[in-house]
């Protein structure tokens, strides 16, 4: 599938911002299944400093920094990514990974003097949006059953968010606590995903947050909208390699209870939202600001029939 993304962000400060430093996560990635084939990336006022570089985790960040007063700021990245579905369930090579009890690989990452480092043990500890609390192990155990395969245990813990959670914008603000939003049982994307990081994190499972889009279906009989769109967020787990197959990161989205598919889009992976927001900064002066944001995902090529998706 061939998709084009369009994500603009506008400001309007009140008084006018003196000078400002912003970091973005807009560019998505190459890797499996995903290929980034144009991505451009317009700043209006055009800022005194522009920079791209990789961050801790891999993403592609970019810095810009304005030393002039500016009233309004908009910034449009516009990405055209050709993705590929990944039907894990069909992958035999995956196997042996999918099928170890979940047990198994909670003890390969206890800590044992002398033992061999997995970049992936840095996905365990407690982050800024993700703490570590025994109520994610507690919700978490009613599927995390002795000796269930890794693979359906984490689908199943996929499913039990998704039942148990209830969808609604507004519930939540971009700083709610994973454990608030448990406890209130309702949220958006975003959250989700938290509580599906925690709960793995709590279970002793290394588990990550990843930003991107979904493409979304209309109505039948309307017109896909411009704008009308949003990011998307959702969790990844890690499965462990067997000594002869390496370790593999697989995505579970608990707003809609499926695997992602070619119908989204990765931007950037990380511990937590704080990691890979689409866009924050620090500014001077601005006391009172209007942000507006409008995503659009479209295919470029036509589509095949497919059900609908949850706007999220």
């Amino acid at each position: 599938m061939l998709l084009r993304v369009v994500h603009e962000t506008s400001y309007r400060y009140r008084p006018a911002v003196d000078t400002a430093h912003h970091v973005v996560h807009l560019k998505p990635a190459s890797l499996d299944g995903q290929t980034l084939q144009h991505y451009a990336l317009q700043i209006e006022p055009p800022p005194a400093m522009l920079r791209e570089e990789l961050d801790v985790y891999g993403n592609a960040r970019t810095s810009f920094s304005f030393q002039s007063a500016h009233e309004r700021l908009t910034v449009v990245a516009e990405s055209i990514v050709r993705t590929t579905a990944a039907p894990r369930e069909r992958d035999a090579e995956l196997a042996p990974q999918l099928n170890v009890p979940w047990e198994q690989v909670r003890e390969r990452f206890r800590y044992r003097a002398g033992a061999a480092y997995d970049s992936a043990s840095e996905f365990l500890f407690a982050s800024p949006y993700v703490p570590r609390d025994d109520a994610f192990a507690e919700f978490a155990r009613a599927v995390f059953t002795p000796g269930r395969p890794l693979l359906e245990a984490a689908e199943a813990l996929m499913t039990h968010i998704h039942t148990h959670m209830t969808f609604e914008s507004e519930s939540t603000e971009v700083s709610t606590p994973a454990l608030e939003a448990l406890k209130q049982g309702k949220g958006v994307c975003q959250d989700f995903a938290h509580i599906m990081v925690a709960c793995c994190r709590a279970l002793g499972l290394p588990a990550r947050y990843v930003s991107g889009y979904l493409l979304t279906s209309p109505p039948p009989g309307r017109a896909r909208l411009i704008g009308s769109d949003a990011s998307h967020a959702w969790a990844s787990m890690y499965f462990p390699g067997d000594g002869v197959q390496g370790g593999r990161w697989l995505d579970f989205d608990p707003t809609n209870n499926r695997a992602p598919g070619e119908d989204y889009v990765r931007l950037a992976t990380g511990r937590d939202f704080l990691d890979v927001s689409p866009m924050r900064g620090v500014i001077r002066g601005g006391s009172r600001h209007q942000l507006d944001v409008a995503v659009t995902v479209e295919p470029m090529e036509p589509m095949e029939p497919m059900e609908p998706a949850g706007l999220t």
